[in-house]
């Protein structure tokens, strides 16, 4: 395996050893896979003890009771959910990749790689988890089961994994009409799919996670391509797999949940709702293939403690008008009267560096006429807790108030021009592209120009290069040379 990335962000890549495995599991080379699963095995034997592991309900799914203490993982599934989707968010949270893979090779399969990438999704950070695999035959559903009933895993881990690969056999076999074991698993046959599975019930044991819960899940419209060839979007499969628990529909004309994603739910959640009344410990994204207008196409998992019934505040009234699914987001605010504008500069500086989506300040007249400002902070619900204490922190104030809420960020991305021969990065969304301000007067700086002409100037070189002119502009320095645009 490669190492896993450092301070720069490179993707995390963990790589399956080429070497056939035997009946046993066995690696090629000095390294038997027994030892690889004794290791896992130890690391996890103390999540095994004690805990009541019983199927219940629809479709062998896992339940394991949602109790005070216990580690719950809510899905929030408002872009859908598919295979990759749900093993990238728990990798994004905090799974280890190595760990993961470590019990993904006790199965007898070969020639594969697991890479997690990190990735934008709608400006949102997150990480698309690759499979990469040579094709192989289509496989049965009892030959699946067979694969990971084979390979060494934690016996919740080969249970997860095994109810989930049950739950979808239960649909295909209903809607072609055959008995379940004989099914052809097309998309989940295949050894990614197989990967998608398995690790996505490894990395929540990695995470130590109890219970499974989901929100409603989101579904698009129109069709799709399949084994069996254009099928209406939701697949069958997935409206099969998810009867009985709140879908939401979406006006895309893309499939947000696969079949693999559906089956992970079904399978594996105790319950579909709103988040549960739990302390949040962490938090990730998981990254679908494409992005999408309007919100990001991804996979949000939160994992913590599950708390104590009645804590926590009452259900708001539902709106009475519906309002597109967005991304959800945490608004905090708090009142300042008695704060220097030096340091309300900096407290935006820090709200930024910290991890907020975005802060600003507006000008307020407080009781007794006192002109004041308030601070404006967008953030992850995740991250709502830890960003109040820098608030108070930095700002000394004695009250924040927040409120949840949605937004639609526009898929963009960034691409780079010189001005000068000095870069300056380009935001580029639909129907319009901006100068990055902090490029922009790098460079302006360094070209003794203002900094509106150097804006003007690569906004201008972005568009002839996106046009196919490619000639560029000239500007003037405070000399009277035009220094070169590329």
């Amino acid at each position: 395996r490669a190492p896993r990335a450092g301070a720069g962000g490179a993707a995390v890549v963990a790589v399956r050893d080429g070497g056939r495995m035997g009946r046993m599991g066995r690696r090629a080379g000095p390294c038997g896979a027994g030892i690889v699963a004794r290791r896992v095995a130890v690391r996890v034997a103390d999540r095994e003890r004690g805990r009541d592991r019983g199927r219940m309900g629809r479709m062998g799914r896992m339940t394991g009771g949602v109790s005070a203490g216990g580690r719950v993982a809510w899905f929030h599934c408002f872009s859908g959910i598919a295979g990759d989707m749900a093993l990238g968010s728990l990798l994004d949270a905090g799974a280890d990749v190595g760990e993961v893979t470590a019990m993904l090779e006790t199965l007898p399969l070969d020639g594969w790689s697991l890479e997690a990438e990190p990735v934008l999704r709608a400006g949102v950070a997150a990480t698309k988890a690759v499979v990469r695999a040579r094709e192989g035959p289509v496989r049965t559903h009892a030959h699946v089961v067979a694969l990971v009933e084979e390979g060494r895993l934690p016996a919740r881990v080969r249970r997860r994994s095994l109810a989930v690969l049950d739950a979808l056999a239960q649909a295909e076999g209903k809607l072609h009409r055959r008995p379940p074991a004989q099914v052809h698993l097309h998309e989940v046959g295949a050894v990614d799919a197989i990967v998608d599975v398995v690790g996505t019930c490894a990395a929540l044991e990695v995470l130590g996670v109890d219970t499974v819960q989901c929100s409603p899940v989101a579904v698009g419209m129109g069709m799709v391509r399949s084994a069996h060839g254009f099928l209406p979007n939701p697949a069958p499969a997935v409206v099969e797999l998810l009867a009985g628990f709140p879908t939401e529909g979406r006006e895309v004309s893309v499939e947000l949940t696969t079949p693999t994603g559906a089956a992970l739910m079904a399978a594996l959640a105790s319950g579909f709702g709103a988040q549960p009344a739990m302390t949040v410990e962490r938090s990730g994204f998981g990254a679908g293939t494409r992005d999408l207008d309007g919100m990001p196409n991804a996979t949000q998992v939160l994992v913590g403690v599950v708390a104590p019934v009645g804590t926590g505040p009452a259900p708001e009234a539902p709106p009475a008008v519906r309002l597109p699914a967005g991304q959800p987001v945490a608004l905090l605010e708090a009142n300042l009267d008695d704060v220097t504008g030096e340091v309300l500069a900096r407290s935006v500086a820090v709200m930024l560096a910290s991890g907020a989506h975005d802060a600003w300040l507006t000008g307020a007249l407080m009781k007794k006429g006192r002109p004041a400002h308030v601070l404006h902070v967008l953030v992850d619900p995740s991250g709502a807790a830890a960003m109040i204490e820098r608030i108070r922190a930095e700002t000394g104030t004695l009250g924040v108030r927040g409120q949840l809420m949605s937004r639609w960020p526009a898929a963009r991305h960034g691409e780079m021009v010189e001005v000068g021969g000095q870069p300056v990065r380009i935001k580029v969304g639909r129907g319009r592209a901006k100068a990055e301000h902090d490029d922009a007067l790098t460079a302006a700086a360094a070209l003794g120009l203002p900094l509106r002409e150097v804006i003007r100037c690569a906004e201008v070189a972005w568009a002839e290069r996106s046009e196919g002119i490619g000639e560029g502009v000239e500007l003037q320095d405070r000399k009277g040379q035009p220094p070169p645009v590329a």
